[in-house]
């Protein structure tokens, strides 16, 4: 295997190269807040870049602190979190700042220990919240990163499925020692994983390792792991989760359990024999999570048999 580019040589290529291509995201602004920077990345958590920012905007201009967000209700977050998916994540960053509030005295914290403790934040958010809203040294390893550091330093075509200690011991031992320099890496890794080093469509002539790349000196080799399948979508409890919670989200008032599973069958073109079980497991589901409540009859201002429909169980955003 070709050998790796030097220590130095990856840092001065990636910071280069990012000083030069970084995207002008709002979140990255100086004077963004850590709590901006928190929201930002909950929110792109498995959800691309250009559908956070105008969700983003808008939730920083309604809930610019922790304290704002605390005193929301759980149905207001999950309605502002419109289609970003996922909006269990709105729930718990409404968490979180509750938590800031009551033990944080509204700030939120920059030890990633405490921010670890904070609910719905993992390993990869606390690192990257230290990193982008402190600037503190720290192991920031997303799947961009994986894939920038397999690719230039090991000669691989991809990551593991699967982030590994390998992977993580590798990506420490290139975060630059100085603080800031390190904060900067890490996001400048990412950055062109997301924009060039690309899974299946690699930018090779635009990259600034290129001439360095252990994978690129190896003949590019197509990976030679598993066939990797891509993630279905139609017909997921994904997909038909995120439906039932849209129509709620669009409604002023409960929706019976009838109406709300036939519309759900209905937009998403599923049959009602294969897949009416499959929306009311969902539907209980969205309950357990706290995303979605149930409600007695009678339903909507006309009562139990006006046009919003028959009395009995209906269900609503959290309130």
């Amino acid at each position: 295997m070709p050998a790796a580019p030097p220590r130095e040589v990856l840092h001065r290529r990636v910071l280069d190269w990012y000083a030069e291509h970084a995207r002008p995201l709002p979140w990255r602004d100086p004077a963004t807040t850590p709590w901006g920077v928190h929201v930002s990345e909950v929110m792109a958590q498995q959800t691309p870049v250009g559908r956070v920012e105008p969700v983003w905007r808008e939730w920083m201009e309604r809930w610019p602190t922790p304290a704002a967000l605390a005193a929301a209700t759980p149905g207001d977050v999950v309605r502002a979190w419109g289609r970003l998916g996922y909006p269990r994540r709105a729930l718990r960053l409404r968490e979180a700042a509750v938590v800031v509030v009551e033990r944080h005295g509204g700030e939120l914290p920059p030890d990633e220990e405490a921010l670890r403790a904070l609910p719905g934040v993992g390993t990869y958010t606390a690192a990257a919240v230290a990193a982008f809203a402190f600037g503190r040294r720290s192991v920031v390893v997303d799947t961009n990163v994986r894939r920038v550091l397999a690719r230039a330093v090991e000669g691989r075509a991809l990551a593991s499925p699967s982030l590994t200690a390998a992977e993580t011991r590798l990506a420490a031992s290139l975060v630059p020692d100085d603080p800031a320099t390190s904060a900067v890496w890490n996001v400048a890794v990412m950055e062109l994983g997301a924009l060039v080093c690309r899974a299946r469509t690699p930018e090779c002539g635009a990259c600034p390792l290129a001439d360095v790349c252990a994978w690129v000196a190896a003949g590019s080799p197509p990976d030679d792991g598993p066939p990797r399948r891509g993630q279905a979508w139609h017909g997921t409890d994904r997909q038909v989760r995120g439906a039932l919670v849209q129509v709620l989200r669009e409604g002023e008032h409960p929706v019976p359990r009838p109406l709300l599973e036939d519309e759900v069958l209905t937009r998403l073109g599923l049959d009602a024999r294969q897949h009416a079980a499959q929306v009311e497991r969902c539907l209980a589901s969205l309950v357990e999570d706290g995303l979605v409540e149930p409600v007695p009859g009678p339903v909507g201002p006309d009562g139990p048999d006006g046009p919003d429909g028959p009395g009995g169980e209906a269900f609503r955003l959290p309130a």
